[in-house]
């Protein structure tokens, strides 16, 4: 799969998963995307394809790297709708 393809499916996924927040920009837990059986399917490296999403601009979290565990209830916010 190309990068761009694996965003495209990283943006359904939010979408799918996550909910309006206060700015009207959905958004979602990392524990959440992390755990869901169907992204667990979906990504390979989710890890790296939000990385790859936050450079192009299409989502934004706190900080360069998000780890299970220690960054579940960071904040993964849809930029794009």
């Amino acid at each position: 799969m190309n990068v761009d393809h694996e965003v495209t499916l990283l943006i359904e996924e939010i979408r799918r998963l996550g909910s309006k927040n206060a700015d009207g920009k959905t958004s979602v837990k990392f524990g959440v995307l992390f755990n869901d059986d169907k992204c667990a399917n979906l990504f390979e490296a989710l890890v790296g394809t939000l990385k790859a999403a936050k450079r192009k601009k299409v989502i934004t979290f706190d900080g360069e790297l998000l780890l299970q565990g220690v960054h579940d209830n960071v904040d993964v916010i849809l930029l794009q709708d």
